[in-house]
């Protein structure tokens, strides 16, 4: 099983950095894509970025490529997305997912991750 937790929300102005972490509490398999989808206020959640095991495959939204950058450190359970010149539409909860299907049509839908984190807010003001 994963446990995920997220950190590293907050609020910050427009053009700002920051990084947020996805730790796996339970530690106990491994093998399994990181994702990351966020959550605005009255819209459904949507796909950010999503990285394999091993660090060799990433994948990214368009309204992310070039700004955000997935990564993962496996002997710490943990992976990041730093997200640099935020925009005010950038502002969501933010949350990291598990799964363990790779291919591009999979990996932006929900349904492919079964375990997920409890979100972190990102606000960015203009």
């Amino acid at each position: 099983q994963v446990q995920l937790v997220e950190s590293g929300g907050g609020l910050v102005q427009a053009g700002a950095s920051l990084r947020l972490s996805c730790v796996d509490s339970r530690r106990t398999v491994g093998g399994y894509v990181m994702g990351w989808f966020r959550q605005a206020p009255g819209k459904e959640r949507e796909f950010v970025a999503a990285i394999d095991w091993s660090s060799s495959n990433t994948y990214y939204a368009d309204s992310v490529k070039g700004r955000f950058t997935i990564s993962r450190d496996n002997a710490k359970n943990t992976g990041y997305l730093q997200m640099n010149s935020l925009k005010p539409e950038d502002t969501a909860i933010y949350y990291c997912a598990a799964g363990w299907r790779w291919s591009s049509n999979v990996l932006v839908q929900t349904t492919s991750y079964p375990y997920w984190g409890q979100g972190t807010q990102v606000t960015v003001s203009s």
